[in-house]
């Protein structure tokens, strides 16, 4: 039977906040806690981490999980996944897991997965509703979407521009993460990074540039991505929140 499998990158360089997946957030290491999301999820046959670092791989295993070492030079967080696939011969759907989303919530997870259901679903992810003093913040992803939910473009810049506000427009942020079909995963992985993809440093542009459709699903539930040291403290805040 072909699964379900949570996969979630990590990489220990990082130019802005080197070590970024073992921080320790309320105790735990950031990743544990997106890996204990996953888990909670209930979504999937198994969830893994997929990194280039032994000392990556040696947490994750010291607190339960399971890592797949990959090559050093994966471009990104998908390339990278994309490699973990080969130790995954049954994964179908492929949840690509952001290790720096320390706050998501199981259900936001299962809500992704179960977008496959819909087998015209070939990729998909989250996106939320824009706060609205993020919209100059090129740290928060903006997304314009169609009627149907599929992305439109996918930008760090405000978008849409405001030049006649329409008060039927909803804006959106996009949270991070993204499912595959195995198929699509695979033919994403073996595309060089493309013109939009290079320009706004956004690797899902690669797929819209590419025909490719990426259903967008709304989810209520506020994230702290940790982009920066000090984005600590915001993540810890939400968790003690709930």
């Amino acid at each position: 039977m072909r699964s379900r499998v949570a996969v979630i990158p990590a990489r220990y360089q990082s130019s802005r906040f080197p070590g970024k997946p073992l921080a320790l957030i309320a105790g735990r290491p950031m990743l544990e806690h997106v890996w204990r999301a996953c888990l909670r999820s209930g979504a999937f046959e198994k969830t893994v981490i997929a990194t280039d670092d032994h000392r990556i791989a040696g947490a994750a295993r010291g607190f339960g999980a399971e890592a797949v070492m990959t090559s050093a030079t994966c471009s990104s967080g998908t390339d990278r996944v994309a490699e973990a696939m080969a130790a995954l011969p049954a994964a179908e759907v492929i949840v690509a897991v952001q290790g720096d989303e320390p706050t998501l919530r199981p259900e936001v997870l299962a809500q992704l997965a179960a977008a496959f259901d819909d087998t015209q679903v070939q990729m998909a992810t989250l996106i939320r509703p824009l706060e609205p003093q993020e919209r100059a913040n090129p740290n928060v992803v903006k997304v314009a979407r169609a009627q149907n939910g599929d992305a439109l473009y996918f930008s760090r810049a405000d978008i849409p521009f405001g030049r006649q506000e329409s008060p039927s427009l909803t804006r959106y942020a996009h949270i991070g993460i993204y499912g595959f079909r195995r198929r699509i995963l695979e033919k994403l992985s073996s595309l060089p990074p493309s013109p939009l993809e290079q320009a706004e440093s956004l690797e899902q542009l690669r797929a819209l540039e590419h025909g490719i459709a990426i259903r967008c699903l709304v989810t209520p539930f506020a994230t702290a991505s940790v982009d920066v040291a000090e984005d600590i403290a915001r993540a810890e805040a939400l968790i003690r929140a709930r």
